[in-house]
């Protein structure tokens, strides 16, 4: 199954592979994409793993479509 996660352009950091460095230079930059992706996707832990990995994906993929400064991206992660 993908899994997906939020980041922006100018990580040079993978987040599923090189997450401690890759949050560091998130927080480091003021992006935050963690909390954003939390205020963002509707989810609960009443859901399966299934269903809160597209609550997700609908979450990242409805920031980046409301994104004008083009600053995000969706990666994929096969697991």
């Amino acid at each position: 199954m993908a899994k997906f996660m939020l980041t922006t352009v100018d990580n040079p950091f993978n987040p599923f592979k090189q997450f401690d460095e890759w949050l560091s230079y998130d927080e480091s930059q003021g992006y935050y994409s963690n909390e954003l992706l939390a205020r963002v996707a509707t989810y609960s832990d009443e859901l399966s793993e299934a269903d809160q990995d597209l609550a997700i994906e609908s979450a990242i993929n409805d920031i980046i479509k409301e994104d004008a400064t083009l600053l995000y991206k969706k990666i994929k992660n096969n697991i």
